[in-house]
């Protein structure tokens, strides 16, 4: 007796979609988890463990999202991710300003990683426009004249790094929209973060905030990375 045919597809197909699934459905529970920890136990230890799983469930997402062999934009975004790691757990280990300084270098790190990631994409940026990147360096500005007087010795590397993340944001945006406004949520999470360390402007459920577009940005821009690879390949196989 012939097997129906109709199971056969139902069987062939559910391993390709489980795994992404599976990892997409991990990072949201995760995230949840952690986003919820933020709200009601923002220095208990689950809200530590919940945030030293985000980046690396992200990074799964996108393998699982992507077929090897990966390209170079995928590559890079894949390194950022794991800088971005390095800057949610270093601190862990660190008190004061050298905690400080091993986030934001790691972070640095990540950034230049996502802007060797985006700079092939500049010319579809913002930047066709001179005028469309001034909110973005108005954004910087504003937040540098709020943080200065209050950042002292580390107003130097704040400045480097803020550079470098306006930078990405504006690249970001030569991914399409969802990785364009995803590298602005991305800036305002670091935004916060400066607020949160150099000013006493204080907002309710700031942890919530600053974990919720800083996942949601590098979502966005790591989803994007996943959907523009899959195009280049499959414009590649047309030809």
């Amino acid at each position: 007796m012939q097997p129906h045919r109709g199971n056969e597809h139902t069987l062939a197909v559910l391993p390709r979609w489980s795994r992404p699934g599976i990892v997409v459905l991990a990072l949201l529970l995760a995230t949840a988890t952690h986003l919820l920890a933020q709200l009601y136990w923002p220095s208990g230890l689950l809200a530590d463990a919940t945030q030293i799983l985000l980046m690396p469930l992200l990074a799964g997402t996108v393998l699982a999202l992507t077929t090897s062999p990966r390209g170079k934009l995928i590559r890079l975004v894949l390194i950022a991710l794991f800088f971005s790691w390095a800057g949610d757990t270093l601190p862990r280990f660190m008190d004061g300003d050298p905690a400080f300084l091993a986030m934001v270098s790691a972070f640095l790190i990540a950034q230049f990683f996502y802007i060797a990631a985006l700079a092939r994409y500049w010319k579809s940026s913002i930047l066709r426009h001179w005028w469309m990147p001034l909110p973005y360096l108005a954004a910087f500005a504003v937040l540098l004249v709020l943080c200065s007087p209050g950042a002292g010795a580390l107003l130097a590397p704040v400045i480097i790094y803020g550079l470098a993340l306006i930078a990405m944001a504006i690249l970001s945006t030569g991914l399409g929209p969802i990785a364009g406004f995803g590298g602005a949520i991305f800036f305002l999470s670091d935004s916060l973060i400066a607020l949160r360390s150099f000013t006493d402007i204080g907002i309710s459920g700031m942890g919530f905030w600053i974990m919720l577009t800083y996942v949601a940005g590098q979502g966005m821009i790591s989803y994007a990375a996943s959907q523009r690879e899959a195009q280049e390949k499959s414009t590649v196989k047309c030809r």
